[in-house]
């Protein structure tokens, strides 16, 4: 590698996307890059030259090590959407400028179908024009809905998370339960894909009963059914759970946050922000049924969860800012970095590079045959799949008794 190296991250950020951006880094040193460069908030701060040189934050394998148990991220965040080619040009000729200025070889960016999108058209763009950098992506998010590869990093420590408060928050509720009934909603992240959701499934075990009941949005939520089933719980049992994504919605397409009110803001790619679709079933429930209700929303939690991170999806995370790395310097660009799952039994996985015009604005979902009939749980399938992903810890490095991150000062 005879030139610099930029990367960026985009989109929600995950307790692993870090772990990605310490891959890109030592394997970018360890193949000649002279300097590896971030930018500061994604491609909305390079527009406006904000990058620093990463040398002057990782200075040793001790920062590598905390870097990659980090949460957030490190770099800063944005979720800014190119334009079209044919629209704006300015914007591409500044990025380029920008790009040759620093003497980029390799451009790398971590970030989810959006973050993709991104890759494609910087890419498109280099070859329509004649740019020689090399357009690489990573892929990050706990929705787990890219295309063609097998999961995403962040997902698997989001699922532990999820699954582990989950048992704490039956745990909870069961405390509570002599002589009254109570109903306890809890929300997930995920707009259009369920498959956090579905990791409410691994709550079950030998100590835990699990949550009676999981909702995603793959399969048409019906609030008249969903009363009814939890109506019918009540009788055999004082305590229900159940898990919902917060993208659940009814037969027409409305949100069950929008019926419950919900938030006005629409992002930059025109994503709704929903909220609220908890407390909307837990006070229906609660003036349906006459019971006690609760509604439990982890919110950004259950991606900022380093502490709980999984073995298996920090070191998948770093091994796919690696390969990114790689496949630019081996003259890849238009592409993204893929997790192939080799086996279960004992879990294997590798990386691969796909085409990210395959990939970009495609929306992987859970197959309706992992969810059971009536919608209401997932199958044994769903879980055998998302289980090998949550295995194994990664102790944080403590430092008078909390976790020490690395920060950008």
């Amino acid at each position: 590698m005879k030139g610099n190296v930029i990367v960026g991250q985009s989109g929600g950020p995950t307790a692993v996307i870090n772990s990605s951006l310490a891959g890109v880094f030592r394997t970018a040193i360890d193949r000649g890059a002279n300097k590896v460069y971030g930018m500061r908030y994604g491609i909305q701060g390079l527009l406006d030259e904000k990058y620093v040189d990463l040398s002057d934050y990782i200075k040793n394998e001790l920062d590598v090590e905390i870097l990659k148990r980090t949460p957030s991220a490190f770099l800063g965040t944005c979720r800014y959407k190119l334009p079209a080619i044919h629209e704006d040009q300015d914007v591409y000729e500044r990025i380029f400028e920008i790009l040759d200025k620093l003497n980029i070889e390799c451009f790398i960016y971590i970030g989810g179908n959006d973050s993709m999108d991104t890759i494609k058209k910087l890419s498109d763009y280099a070859i329509l024009k004649g740019h020689p950098q090399k357009f690489v992506g990573v892929p990050k998010t706990i929705d787990n809905d890219l295309a063609l590869t097998d999961h995403t990093p962040g997902f698997g420590s989001a699922c532990k998370y999820i699954a582990t408060s989950i048992k704490e928050v039956i745990r909870d509720g069961n405390g509570f339960s002599y002589n009254k009934q109570l109903v306890t909603i809890i929300e997930i992240m995920g707009r259009n894909a369920g498959w956090l959701t579905g990791a409410a499934a691994l709550a079950k075990g030998e100590d835990c009963e699990g949550v009676d009941l999981i909702y995603l949005p793959e399969v048409a939520f019906d609030l008249e059914a969903f009363t009814e089933e939890v109506r019918e719980l009540l009788k055999v049992k004082s305590t229900v759970f159940v898990a919902i994504s917060e993208g659940i919605r009814l037969a027409d397409g409305t949100y069950v946050s929008e019926a419950g009110g919900g938030s006005g803001y629409v992002d930059a790619f025109g994503h709704k922000q929903l909220t609220g679709s908890a407390n909307y079933l837990a006070s229906m429930i609660n003036n349906e049924l006459g019971c006690k209700t609760r509604a439990v929303e982890f919110s950004s939690l259950q991606r900022s969860a380093s502490h709980l991170a999984s073995r298996v999806d920090i070191n998948e995370a770093f091994m796919v800012g690696g390969a990114a790395v790689k496949a630019a310097d081996e003259g890849d660009s238009g592409k993204m970095v893929v997790i192939d799952r080799v086996s279960d039994d004992p879990y294997q996985s590798a990386t691969g590079v796909y085409d990210v015009h395959k990939i970009a604005n495609d929306e992987k979902l859970v197959p309706r045959n992992w969810i059971n009939e009536k919608g209401t749980y997932v199958t044994n399938e769903f879980i055998d799949y998302v289980r090998p992903l949550i295995q194994g810890d990664y102790p944080c490095v403590m430092v008078n008794g909390l976790p020490r991150h690395l920060y950008l000062r």
